[in-house]
């Protein structure tokens, strides 16, 4: 997504773009620090209605699983139906792979481990089950484990949307105008990456874990395409409705105010009740 910020593809007359690479979940909880650590930042979905006072949603940048998504895996052959009895291995528990494992089965009992550590610990025998949000769901098979349930696929199929999974949020007190400005450099730098694909995934080869090309690049085709430049009005509805579900549930504890920043244009506003 950043590949033509980060190599000066792209430019931003009177704006320097420093960028900081960590896990999401460290993303999540810096946003979450005072007023927010970062102007800009990825964050999981889920944690949006805790920081939504001091960011609003940026239009472009989105991951989200069309049918696939976050799933559980497993050395043992469970089903679904008995996945409530098992404690699953999380990458924490403001990922939006956590609310929606809290939305398929509430009762389930978790325990955070890094997400890069996740199958390598269930390999171990540390745990018997755990949920996966990198590029595991490409590779879990080669190491001997049972996927339980894709958790993309489990949505889709009961909701008929997308799975929206993390999303690029700014501060507000940039301002309107410094806001749509970064709004718009980051729809730029995204689509200069679809456009260069093979340039932009050679360039994303230096952050993947142990993935040969052609799997890293069928990995970030899952999760940067078009889909990534405008979420569409599925995918915002998909949005509002994760979160609205959340909060009706009690794993959010606040009601999200959903403001995303457009391109040039005003800030619409909805509001889950």
């Amino acid at each position: 997504m950043f590949y033509g910020l980060a190599t000066n593809k792209v430019r931003v007359p009177g704006l320097k773009f420093v960028h900081t690479l960590c896990d999401i979940e460290t993303l999540n909880h810096q946003a979450m620090k005072d007023e927010g650590r970062y102007d800009v930042s990825a964050i999981s979905f889920h944690a949006y209605p805790y920081v939504q006072h001091n960011y609003a949603l940026l239009p472009s940048g989105g991951s989200v699983g069309e049918g696939y998504g976050p799933m559980i895996v497993s050395p043992l052959p469970i089903t679904p139906e008995n996945v409530v009895h098992e404690r699953i291995a999380i990458p924490g528990t403001l990922t939006t792979a956590y609310l929606a494992l809290k939305l398929f089965a509430p009762a389930v009992e978790t325990t955070v481990v890094p997400f890069d550590q996740i199958i390598p610990q269930i390999l171990e025998g540390k745990h018997r089950a755990g949920l996966i949000i990198h590029e595991g769901q490409l590779t879990y098979s080669k190491s001997g484990l049972f996927k339980v349930v894709d958790l993309g696929k489990w949505w889709r199929d009961t909701q008929g949307l997308p799975l929206p999974l993390g999303g690029n949020v700014i501060k507000r007190s940039l301002g309107p105008e410094l806001m749509t400005q970064v709004a718009g450099a980051i729809r730029e730098s995204i689509a200069h990456a679809l456009d260069n694909r093979d340039a932009a995934v050679e360039y994303a080869m230096q952050f993947a874990r142990d993935l040969d090309r052609s799997l890293a690049d069928k990995f970030v085709g899952m999760y940067v395409n078009e889909r990534t430049l405008d979420y569409g009005d599925d995918g915002r509805e998909a949005v509002r409705r994760l979160l609205d579900m959340g909060f009706r549930s009690g794993i959010i504890e606040h009601p999200a105010h959903i403001d995303w920043v457009d391109d040039g244009h005003r800030v619409r506003t909805s509001m889950t009740a």
